[in-house]
């Protein structure tokens, strides 16, 4: 096979260039001799898209181990490495599907727009307020870990986060005070406690 030079890095009283330009070259030459074969390999075993991709990190290994690929047996051993990468791609996408599956029996949290005066009522505060509500309620993060988030001290996020909920329940209860202060027995003025 004319590619066989690959693995030989030739420098034998060439400059370092040289010898990376007759590595390249004895590559592109391997690339051409093999690419057809193990395109077809890994189309025969798995779909046409991923089949792509894994080709694609099969020439990446056979570049980085130029050096390994045996002059005797170039297309067997891409055989082996492409073999190895589909395997690779298989258990991505089995733990891609795996963390999808937990994620579709995670709780989904009520967001603002399923309650419209909670929206309403997150929109009347400040961002400071409705961030630190929403890392706490939404991302079900403790003081601790919206201190990270926010980069500020633990106690000052607990402090945050205790007097946005107290602006939030104002802003909850003067909304629910202004629905039922045109209805009988309503109340107007309610304050929070």
């Amino acid at each position: 096979m004319a590619a066989s030079a690959c693995w030989r890095k030739e420098r034998a009283g060439a400059g370092h260039n040289a010898g990376v330009s007759s590595t390249q070259a004895a590559f592109e030459s391997l690339v051409v001799d093999v690419y057809a074969p193990l395109q077809r390999y890994l189309r025969r075993r798995t779909d046409a898209t991923t089949a792509e991709d894994v080709l694609g990190d099969v020439l990446l290994v056979m570049w980085r181990r130029c050096d390994d690929i045996p002059p005797d047996a170039p297309l067997a051993w891409c055989y082996g490495v492409a073999r190895g990468c589909l395997a690779n791609a298989v258990r991505s996408s089995q733990r891609r599907l795996t963390l999808v599956r937990r994620i579709a029996r995670e709780p989904v949290p009520v967001a603002a727009d399923d309650d419209p005066a909670l929206a309403e009522a997150l929109s009347a505060l400040p961002e400071g307020d409705r961030e630190v509500l929403r890392l706490w309620a939404w991302e079900q993060l403790t003081p601790a870990e919206i201190a990270v988030a926010l980069a500020v001290t633990p106690n000052a996020a607990s402090i945050r986060l205790h007097r946005a909920k107290a602006r939030l329940k104002r802003e909850l209860l003067a909304r629910k005070g202004s629905a039922h202060a045109g209805h009988p027995g309503g109340r107007q003025g309610e304050e929070a406690s």
